[in-house]
C-alpha cells in the first residue's frame, strides 16, 4: 500500500515521502496515530494545501522534545529489586519499569519511547535511550540495585572508574610525545 508520510518515521523516510508499506502496519499503526495518509490524488492534493500546518506543528513538537531533552541531561534513576546473591534478579526490569521511574523523577514520557533491546536480568548501571521526537533522543542512567545504599555504592564505583580511565588517557597522552622524542635521538 502506498501511503504519504505526515510525520518523519524511523526506518520509513520523512515528512511528505510517498512511501510503499504492508496494509496492516498501515491500517493497524500510521493511520490510526494520524502519521500517514493513502496515496490518493485528493490527499496529494490535501497533504499539499496543508504542508505548512504540518511542519509547523512537527517543529512545536520537536522544539519541545529538545527542552524536554536538555532537562533530562544527566538523570539518573535508581530502580529497587530483589535479586540473588551473584547479581542475578528475581525476574527482569523492562521499559515499563524504566518509564515508571522517569515518571517518579517528574518527567513525562512514553513506554514507547523507551529504547531498550531487552528486559535488564542483573543488577548494574545501564544507559538507556530516550526517544522524545524521531529526531531528537536523550540517554539516561539507569541503577538497578537491590537497596538505595547499594545503588549509591554502584554509582560511585563507576565514577571512580571513569576518573581513573581519564588520568590513564591522560597519562597516555603525554607519555606517547616522549617516547617519539626518545626514539628520534
Amino acid at each position: 500500500m502506498e501511503i504519504i508520510l505526515l510525520e518523519r518515521i524511523d526506518r520509513l523516510g520523512q515528512m511528505g515521502d510517498v512511501v510503499n508499506v504492508k496494509n496492516g502496519y498501515a491500517r493497524n499503526y500510521l493511520f490510526p496515530q494520524h502519521k500517514a495518509l493513502r496515496k490518493t490524488a485528493d490527499n496529494m492534493k490535501l497533504f499539499e494545501s496543508k504542508r505548512k500546518e504540518y511542519e509547523a506543528i512537527n517543529a512545536k513538537l520537536k522544539a519541545e522534545a529538545e527542552d524536554l531533552a536538555k532537562k533530562m541531561a544527566g538523570l539518573s534513576v535508581t530502580i529497587i529489586r530483589q535479586a540473588a546473591e551473584t547479581g542475578q534478579l528475581y525476574g527482569s526490569v523492562t521499559g515499563r519499569d524504566i518509564c515508571d521511574a522517569i515518571a517518579e523523577a517528574g518527567f513525562k514520557v512514553q513506554r514507547r519511547q523507551v529504547k531498550i533491546n531487552e528486559a535488564f536480568k542483573v543488577m548494574g548501571m545501564f544507559d538507556v535511550a530516550i526517544a522524545l521526537h524521531p529526531d531528537v533522543e536523550q540517554s539516561i542512567r539507569v541503577v538497578i540495585a537491590r537497596s538505595e545504599a547499594e545503588a549509591k555504592k554502584v554509582k560511585e564505583k563507576k565514577v571512580k572508574a571513569a576518573k581513573t580511565e581519564k588520568e590513564a588517557a591522560a597519562a597516555e597522552a603525554t607519555e606517547a610525545p616522549k617516547a617519539e622524542e626518545s626514539k628520534a635521538e
